[in-house]
């Protein structure tokens, strides 16, 4: 149950919509309970008024009542909803922000070998799942203890007897059912929660990537194991279905016997009288004042499913971000100086150094090279200039102030970042490209597009072009070259560009990082790559190897040293 506390504290904020759905869920409740009993008891008088010779029986009150009463019952049921559900999906709408803006940090991290289907089913079934906290514990519980409290007590006023039995009856089952249906329900619960998850990543690992599931004959394989998952769901749905059954019948059955039990009391007269209508008045009140214990056994049911999405949820909520930003930190845009000071950093898990004792000096303006095999430690360079993570010994600095002192927003002001994967999203081209720019006109989004080479996006329908799911419509070097486009249009003092070529023919490969250059000719720029493409535009080339800098200086002068970057040079010109 500690699970549920966090999300118990976020309830505090919206205490006024919630406080008023449960009053009108009482008001509703109560006008349920009483347009049964007095319909019963109107009856029944009736009936025996029509028997009675001489009577004189008021019929306009009591049928006044039950039009009253069904008014109210009606009305409160709608408003009840309305305000309940209203201030619920108001409450997940906060928790999903607030899930988004505790996940963001942590991403990449600890946390970054997370599935994109795990994070999704936490932020969708996982959250969604809590309003059960409201709408299936906290009120049904509230609501039923004071409804208890209130039929009693109507009942006890005619007669002690009754009112203490049927509450006494009542209590017992309150705090009896959740017990039993809890622990009924506990496993299957957890079951579907755990299984949800495991089916989303299934199904998405077989749709993204059918083709190549296709070419290497494995996607039956993907297939089976989706509907193995998709079975297993479907088992503990059709287990947690046949419980809500037994719940079901077990009140039927409550609800019957208790009603004998309370005719039987009540056959000898109620308040010291004979026999008359307020017998079935009584009848009628037991049967109605199961409406507020029918909504108990079910909440706790399910109560195993909601904590286990609880606890699912905390391992995000719960966990420290590796790097923590300074709100008040530095807050004025970089210049472009950057210096590594003796940097080493190991990735979480890993058996040895990313970057050992790297230690470099770049000042405002200059281009730097960072060259060498795939696995060197040149991107975890700029993952640490751009602070996804910190370095376990030394430090970086920008403009002589360390990466830690920096506020976060003026760091990414600071920083364009052309990566080695371009994530673009299900939206229009202009909104993909606004992303860099929030601000940019039309005029500028095509300009930048013509730059790039990519004026066949400009045909209809143009920057409203819709680009599909992570920018499917397009293809390998169309989406290289927008993530090029966006770098352009952030316009920072430092851009870090991670192999921005890559995939690229020769022809556009040269035009592209020609425009680079002359884009950041005043700008200080970070130029990963493994191939020798451009190195003789560089101030400085830094040949790295098992994350360190072996080699360092201009295309020119370690050419002449005979080095390891000259071998270099001489074995891929003899290629």
């Amino acid at each position: 149950m500690r699970d549920l506390l966090p999300f118990l504290r976020l309830y505090r904020k919206h205490w006024v919509g919630l406080t008023l759905g449960m009053i009108l869920a009482l008001a509703t409740l109560c006008a349920a309970i009483g347009l049964l009993t007095l319909s019963g008891w109107f009856i029944a008088a009736s009936a025996v008024a029509g028997l009675t010779v001489g009577s004189n029986f008021n019929y306009m009150l009591p049928a006044g009542g039950v039009r009253g009463l069904s008014i109210a019952r009606t009305a409160g049921r709608w408003g009840e909803r309305v305000v309940s559900h209203n201030a619920t999906f108001k409450l997940l709408a906060d928790l999903r922000i607030f899930f988004f803006q505790r996940l963001t940090p942590l991403i990449p991290g600890r946390l970054g070998s997370l599935r994109d289907a795990d994070i999704l089913n936490r932020m969708v079934a996982d959250v969604d799942a809590m309003d059960h906290v409201y709408l299936r514990l906290v009120s049904p519980l509230l609501v039923g203890s004071l409804g208890i409290i209130a039929v009693s007590s109507f009942l006890y006023w005619f007669e002690p007897t009754l009112g203490l039995t049927l509450g006494a009856i009542l209590l017992t089952l309150m705090l009896t059912l959740p017990v039993i249906f809890y622990r009924l329900g506990a496993d299957h619960g957890k079951s579907i929660a755990q299984t949800r998850s495991s089916l989303r990543i299934s199904l998405l690992d077989w749709i993204q990537g059918h083709a190549e599931l296709n070419i290497f004959g494995a996607a039956q394989r993907y297939r089976d194991d989706a509907e193995s998952q998709q079975n297993t769901l479907l088992a503990s749905q059709r287990r947690m279905a046949a419980i809500t059954g037994l719940a079901s019948a077990f009140m039927v059955a409550a609800n019957g016997l208790t009603l004998v039990l309370m005719i039987w009391l009540a056959a000898d007269g109620i308040g010291g009288n004979k026999p008359d209508p307020m017998v079935a008045m009584v009848a009628f009140a037991t049967m109605a004042s199961f409406e507020l214990m029918a909504p108990v056994a079910g909440a706790f049911q399910y109560l195993g499913q909601t904590i286990t999405s609880a606890g699912r949820l905390n391992e995000i909520l719960e966990t420290t971000p590796d790097t923590v930003f300074d709100p008040q930190g530095h807050q004025v845009l970089a210049r472009g100086n950057i210096r590594f000071d003796g940097v080493t950093f190991r990735y979480h898990g890993a058996q040895q150094d990313a970057v050992s004792d790297i230690s470099l000096s770049i000042k405002q303006g200059e281009k730097i090279a960072l060259l060498g095999r795939t696995g060197c430690g040149k991107s975890t360079l700029l993952q640490l200039i751009t602070r996804n993570w910190d370095p376990r010994e030394g430090q970086i600095f920008i403009d002589d102030v360390p990466l830690t002192q920096w506020q976060e927003s003026t760091l990414r002001q600071s920083i364009a970042v052309v990566s080695q994967r371009v994530d673009l999203f299900n939206g229009t081209l202009r909104n993909n490209l606004r992303m860099a720019a929030p601000n940019a006109s039309d005029e500028s989004l095509v300009s930048v597009l013509n730059q790039v080479g990519l004026q066949v996006l400009l045909e209809e329908p143009g920057l409203d072009m819709w680009l599909g799911d992570g920018g499917r419509l397009l293809s390998g070097g169309e989406r290289r070259r927008l993530g090029i486009a966006r770098a352009m249009l952030r316009d920072a003092p430092i851009l870090l560009l991670d192999e921005p070529t890559e995939g690229l023919d020769a022809k556009t490969e040269q035009q592209i990082l020609t425009l680079l250059l002359e884009h950041a000719k005043d700008k200080t720029v970070l130029f990963i790559t493994h191939r020798l493409v451009g190195l003789q535009q560089m101030d400085t080339v830094c040949l790295m190897d098992e994350g360190g800098i072996i080699e360092q200086g201009s295309h020119t002068a370690l050419k002449k040293q005979g080095g390891r970057y000259t071998a270099l040079l001489n074995r891929l010109s003899t290629c």
